[in-house]
């Protein structure tokens, strides 16, 4: 089993991250987004581990209590407010005052060159083939450059397999990991920022564009 490496996860969802389920085994390298958190006249770098729509959840590096009213500038000159949630084992629940539009938050000026894009969540119906079987999954995330999907059958790992998304069309690949019941796809081909924000907008806007038959 291949670990992974642990990125800041991105979600059109509106509502705020629930505590994080502990799974088994650790992870060689966390590339967490770095944010600047402002609370009680004090201003200091926390780790941002998820954004949804309607919250996050942060590390800070100095304590902060439930009900505790706070400020993140997750880009230079662009904060969100909202309030402290919960604190679970150092982690901080934080739910937005108002929704924010996570879509362009992490949309870059077209001057200059594109950065990769983090992973973003994707709850929806995704089928993986491979060789003569067909697998119906669920997406747990995506990026320009992979995706993790929960199946309730194996998928074996370097595999070539092809993915069906509606939205995308389909897409080859091969099973990089599986840890329990999630698989890492990794793509053979990058997808173009505009290409998979494109797709993330129409799923913004409906119920489940990626939903198959």
């Amino acid at each position: 089993m291949k670990k992974q490496v642990e990125q800041t996860v991105y979600s059109l969802a509106p509502d705020p991250p629930a505590p994080l389920e502990r799974r088994n085994g650790e992870r060689y390298l966390k590339l967490l987004r770095v944010g600047a958190l402002l609370t009680n006249g004090r201003r200091e770098l926390c780790l941002v581990r998820n954004v949804s729509a309607g919250g996050m959840l942060i590390r800070p590096y100095s304590p902060v209590t439930p009900g505790t009213g706070v400020t993140i500038e997750l880009k230079h000159g662009q904060t969100v407010s909202g309030v402290v949630k919960w604190v679970d084992h150092g982690l901080v629940g934080i739910a937005f005052d108002a929704p924010i539009d996570v879509v362009a938050l992490l949309t870059t000026s077209s001057k200059g060159p594109q950065p990769r894009m983090p992973r973003m969540e994707l709850g929806c119906t995704a089928w993986v083939r491979e060789d003569a079987n067909i697998h119906r999954t669920r997406t747990v995330n995506i990026s320009q450059g992979g995706m993790c999907v929960e199946s309730s059958s194996e998928l074996r790992t370097d595999a070539d397999v092809i993915v069906s998304l509606a939205g995308l069309g389909p897409i080859a690949g091969v099973v990089k990991w599986s840890e329990g019941d999630r698989y890492g796809i990794g793509f053979n081909r990058v997808f173009a920022v505009d290409e998979l924000m494109g797709f993330l907008r129409r799923h913004q806007q409906l119920a489940d564009p990626c939903a198959t038959s």
